[in-house]
């Protein structure tokens, strides 16, 4: 699938205008993954401002997607209760196929992911990625917070890609180039929902498990699955991705 054309926004745009191409381009077969951190929250308000700003129904605008693993703080919860109050989009919430789920933890204990990176993918691919892929039937395009900002995993993210991993489609990262400084001065400009575990040294939000608060100073993927290497840490949500501009070399 052809992701790029003529009207979309340079790599240097402001990412409110990959906001905006997004919704122009893609209506309600774009979704957006929700995992309740403050990007997230920020994408919501922002998309929903661009859909009401174009007279979309409901039915009409992208649609949010949030991932309940099973094991997501209480505060999560409770976030998600005050977007689906707040804002007018429709907010599907995907969880693990229930005979996988019940496999994993029968033959391998409740905290299988802490053995090793191989477990700890399998606990992602049940909980996460395979949702995912439930999420995305039917999509166009999908758009994340992702950030360059956030791991060393992600220095080489671009506002678009192509996903590989899911048809082909288009992948949108507004906040790509964000920096945190530029990300919270916006967040708080709108007065979006923010995370209460943001206030408490959480930088990124996950299961609760697996994500911990970081000390001043310290990595914000710190608090990402902290017994692995950096250069591990990702659930594989985010995987063969390929730049569209650029002849689907990949990046």
């Amino acid at each position: 699938m052809t992701v790029a054309s003529e009207e979309t926004p340079s790599e240097e745009a402001p990412w409110s205008a990959w906001i905006d191409w997004s919704v122009a381009r893609f209506g309600a077969s774009l979704r957006l993954a929700c995992s309740l951190s403050v990007e997230d929250t920020l994408l919501v308000d922002a998309l929903a401002e661009s859909a009401a700003r174009r007279g979309l129904a409901r039915s009409h605008a992208p649609q949010v997607f949030v991932l309940d693993t099973g094991r997501l703080h209480e505060e999560s919860y409770r976030v998600l209760a005050s977007l689906r109050e707040r804002y007018d989009l429709t907010f599907d919430v995907r969880a693990p196929a229930t005979r996988s789920l019940e496999d994993l933890v029968r033959n391998r204990g409740p905290l299988s992911f802490y053995d090793s990176v191989e477990a700890r993918r399998e606990c992602c691919g049940i909980r996460k990625v395979e949702p995912l892929a439930r999420a995305l039937d039917g999509a166009s395009a999908w758009m994340t917070g992702q950030r360059r900002a956030q791991a060393v995993t992600r220095t080489s993210l671009l506002p678009l890609e192509r996903d590989d991993a899911h048809r082909g489609i288009a992948k949108v990262n507004p906040l790509a180039l964000v920096t945190d400084e530029a990300l919270w001065a916006e967040a708080e400009r709108r007065s979006v929902v923010i995370h209460p575990l943001h206030r408490q040294g959480y930088p990124s939000i996950g299961c609760a498990p697996c994500t911990r608060a970081v000390a001043p100073g310290e990595d914000a993927r710190a608090g990402r699955w902290w017994w692995e290497d950096p250069a591990h840490k990702e659930c594989g949500l985010h995987v063969a991705r390929s730049n569209p501009q650029t002849g689907g070399k990949p990046t």
